[in-house]
């Protein structure tokens, strides 16, 4: 798989930070298949398809449906930051409505989910689902993780009184992992009572384990990763807080970071990191090593960023997405990429191997 590639060449142009006089706001049709690396390196990622409404999403309304319910709009994707994916359906985050975008692949809808009352969401950044359905949602301006059942009801919320702002959520473990750029601590509760459990690192500015801006967070089976934006670098740690090592730094070459903001982990322990400075996403080995980039800053080209947030790995849903793929390749997992500005708000790629 994608750990045994050599480290490939950056073209150095990819990595000048990006100007608004660069981005241009006409959308365009996509044809061309659009793979990365680009020929002759071997393809490891596709460009498959990109969405920023219900009307790109579930497609356009029936005449059956025009005629019964009359003629809707389609719903815009505004602006779209975090980005979950759990059973069968994506979860967007979108800071454009103050709330989020439910796109249920299974059954092929999209709703906005704005919630009012004591689950009203002012500046939701990012979230999760846990295997209940549970939605959690990190809400930077509420100050608050605030939690939602299955069906959408509002449970509960919690945060610190002081020193708090939530900009990422994970469960895993039977805990709530959350990310507090305020604090500069990841802050740990029992998934159950929501009880706070511990938070780390403790440590003083200029030690290396310090978190200076930790933006978001991805926990796997034994580590916990946090792109640190204001040190450049994603830290890893153990389930218990200690510091086991570090992921770039800053600069314009690769394997370093502008503005490193999502992460996602695959299942071969690869490192997704998105950058909204370069406007792309690198992908690391489980030794820390450079593999590749894929996107680049947006220029009409298929599969171009544009101020990027937050990547999402997916197995589960490959079906949906498999009229996409070049016959050439085999579709191993979704990767999904959020775009603020742009015409395309969602972009989704597809890790794929040469068929044998």
């Amino acid at each position: 798989m994608i750990r045994k590639i050599v480290t490939l060449l950056f073209l150095p142009a990819i990595f000048l930070l990006p100007s608004c006089s660069n981005h241009v706001s006409k959308s365009r049709k996509k044809k061309e298949i659009v793979i990365f690396p680009s020929p002759p390196d071997t393809a490891r990622v596709q460009f498959l398809t990109s969405f920023s409404s219900s009307e790109n999403t579930i497609g356009k309304q029936s005449m059956v449906s025009k005629f019964i319910f009359g003629e809707a709009d389609p719903k815009p994707i505004k602006k779209p930051y975090g980005i979950a994916v759990h059973g069968g359906k994506i979860y967007i985050c979108d800071t454009g409505i103050g709330g989020l975008e439910i796109v249920d692949l299974k059954k092929n809808t999209f709703e906005y989910f704005v919630p009012p009352g004591k689950g009203q969401l002012k500046l939701p950044l990012n979230c999760a689902v846990d295997d209940d359905g549970i939605l959690y949602v990190a809400d930077g301006q509420r100050r608050q993780v605030v939690i939602f059942d299955s069906s959408g009801n509002y449970l509960s919320s919690f945060g610190e009184a002081d020193n708090f702002k939530p900009t990422d959520v994970f469960i895993a473990e039977g805990k709530i992992w959350v990310s507090n750029i305020l604090g500069n601590k990841i802050e740990v509760y029992d998934k159950t009572t929501r009880q706070k459990l511990f938070r780390f690192p403790e440590a003083e500015k200029g030690k290396e384990y310090f978190l200076y801006s930790p933006t978001n967070l991805f926990v796997t089976a034994d580590k916990v990763y946090v792109s640190d934006m204001g040190d450049f670098k994603v830290k890893i740690y153990d389930h218990s807080g200690k510091f086991l090592s570090a992921v770039g730094s800053n600069g314009k070459n690769p394997g370093q970071f502008v503005r490193p903001k999502g992460i996602a982990v695959d299942q071969e322990s690869n490192l997704y990191v998105v950058d909204a400075g370069f406007e792309n996403t690198q992908i690391f080995n489980r030794d820390g090593k450079v593999l590749m980039f894929f996107g680049g800053p947006y220029k009409e080209r298929p599969g171009d960023m544009w101020l990027p947030a937050k990547v999402a790995i997916d197995y589960q849903n490959l079906d949906h997405f498999l009229k996409f793929v070049d016959p050439r390749f085999d579709l191993k997992y979704l990767i999904f990429v959020t775009n603020q500005y742009g015409p395309d708000k969602v972009n989704v790629y597809g890790f794929i191997e040469h068929k044998k």
